[in-house]
């Protein structure tokens, strides 16, 4: 189960216990995140985007508490952050902030010190193995259950996207940067790869500095044309 998936839990939990009622209808929970979550696509959450929340927990819950959810904090400019400050030192007694981010590392100082530290880590894979024994799915998984359950329930949407994936390895330069644009406007492209390159340490290399240089919003374009020749087999 991964951050989100917990954090919706957490919310629904506090409010109607088990089972929840479907996300979508709980009027206490509100989920705010980039517009845009691939690695070519919008890489900041700004202040307009987090300006919701300051409204809508100036209201009361229709139950016990609201829950407000925001995905990938890490993303989060300077101001948007500042602005969250006083949310997280004096929210109100109804209300939580959730940030869900891939370490307490990658949030902004200002906002990290003002937290408390739920650690997530990936799941060893020998129980994901209750699940499948693919070892191309367990790959792909990298230890993550709900993008493992994600490709089990949509097999045909899995095998396409591995598909792009083959596609852009097998392809030359050129080509294969404009199909790297493609996959990886969603974050499973990545994953994609990896489970293809998993018995190839450099390319692997290459694959992971590629993803941390998007995420410390190095030009997407330029990151991305490294990674095409990179990949060169």
């Amino acid at each position: 189960m991964g951050r989100r998936t917990v954090a919706r839990w957490y919310a629904l939990g506090l409010n109607r216990g088990f089972p929840p009622p479907p996300l979508a209808e709980h009027p206490d929970l509100l989920e705010i995140g980039p517009k845009e979550r691939g690695l070519r696509g919008e890489r900041e959450v700004r202040l307009e985007e987090v300006e919701p929340l300051f409204a809508w927990f100036a209201t009361h819950p229709r139950e016990r508490v609201k829950v407000a959810i925001l995905d990938a904090a890490h993303l989060l400019t300077e101001a948007a952050a500042n602005a969250l400050l006083k949310l997280l030192e004096e929210p109100p007694s109804y209300g939580r902030l959730v940030l869900v981010a891939p370490s307490r590392d990658t949030l902004l100082p200002t906002l990290a010190s003002r937290a408390l530290e739920v650690p997530f880590g990936p799941v060893p894979e020998e129980k994901l193995r209750l699940l499948t024994e693919d070892p191309g799915l367990l790959a792909y998984a990298a230890g993550a259950p709900g993008r493992l359950l994600r490709a089990l329930a949509e097999p045909e949407a899995h095998r396409a996207r591995m598909q792009r994936a083959w596609e852009a390895l097998r392809a030359p330069p050129l080509a294969r940067l404009g199909l790297l644009k493609e996959l990886l406007s969603e974050e499973e492209g990545f994953f994609a790869l990896y489970a293809l390159l998993r018995e190839n340490p450099r390319a692997l290399l290459a694959l992971e500095s590629a993803r941390e240089a998007l995420e410390g919003y190095v030009n997407p374009d330029l990151v991305l044309a490294r990674l095409a020749l990179d990949l060169e087999a």
